[in-house]
């Protein structure tokens, strides 16, 4: 393995991932951010029907339903397919929202929002983001590959707040420093007896080209950084779910067509561990910048 390859390996914070994901690095994707995946039930009424790496979550109601990022390329039309290979209707969804402002999931949310004619709900800082197709991202704006077609924002929210539909509740969590406005939502189920505490976490990784002892375009980054990581590791969590599938390690919980099982994605030692990952790839870094290597 390159050191290149290495190095971005470390800071996308993936499990296992294939060489040619560095071709990421530039924005260009890699194959399985499209590579279709089926449908199916995570836990309680939380369903996949994202790619094969990319998360999408439909989080569905009576009274409507809720999706939590896109992905690339035709994504929303796959995700409709998904959705109603689940048995679900597209026109039920309320509410779009994200973990953060990039474009492997950001980039089909303007097309979701034609499709549904739902509200677009995201955290403060990441609203300009999504309405300038990611040209005001610190890291990637002025990287064409990394654009998308810009989308409006109809509700933004903040640091604890709640995205809710009937008895159901996204609390946001706002995880800063691999975007300014990255969001990790968490919610509790009820099943069999048990309150099952979930999160969809967004992950402290650090893009290539990323100064994490500060960027004129981002000077808080570094403190950004720390305070997640440090409210990551307080985080008290059963489910451990994230903005990639390669992220919680869902391809070796989960084989297409297995039974449902409500205690597969239970994984609170792993989601602490691959914070502590993280935590640790920001302390070299920082180390590293500051010996001026």
């Amino acid at each position: 393995m390159t050191s290149r390859v290495a190095k971005f390996i470390a800071a996308i914070g993936l499990v296992a991932v294939p060489l040619f994901l560095v071709r990421a690095a530039s924005g260009q994707g890699n194959a399985d951010w499209t590579r279709p995946f089926p449908a199916f039930k995570l836990i309680g009424n939380i369903y996949w029907v994202g790619s094969y790496d990319l998360s999408t979550y439909l989080v569905t109601t009576p009274q409507g339903h809720l999706l939590v990022n896109t992905g690339i390329g035709d994504t929303a039309e796959k995700i409709k397919a998904s959705v109603e290979q689940l048995g679900f209707k597209m026109s039920d969804v309320k509410i779009l929202t994200a973990t953060h402002g990039h474009w492997d999931h950001a980039a089909g949310m303007a097309d979701l929002k034609k499709m549904t004619g739902a509200a677009l709900v995201v955290s403060e800082p990441e609203k300009v983001l999504f309405e300038s197709g990611g040209k005001a991202d610190f890291r990637f704006g002025d990287t064409p590959s990394a654009q998308f077609e810009p989308v409006k924002v109809d509700r933004t929210f903040k640091d604890g707040e709640t995205l809710a539909l009937g008895e159901t509740r996204l609390t946001a969590h706002l995880h800063p420093g691999h975007t300014k406005g990255a969001t990790s939502f968490t919610t509790e189920i009820r099943e069999n007896g048990r309150t099952y505490r979930v999160v969809i976490a967004n992950m402290g990784s650090i893009n290539p080209g990323v100064t994490v002892t500060g960027m004129a375009s981002y000077p808080g980054i570094q403190q950004d950084y720390a305070r997640t990581f440090a409210a990551q590791q307080a985080m008290k969590i059963d489910v451990f779910l994230a903005s990639h599938a390669s992220q919680f390690g869902m391809h070796s919980k989960y084989k297409a067509g297995d039974a449902y099982n409500p205690d597969r994605f239970v994984h609170p030692d792993g989601f602490l561990q691959a914070v502590r990952r993280l935590e640790k790839a920001y302390v070299d870094q920082v180390a590293s910048e500051r010996a001026g290597k």
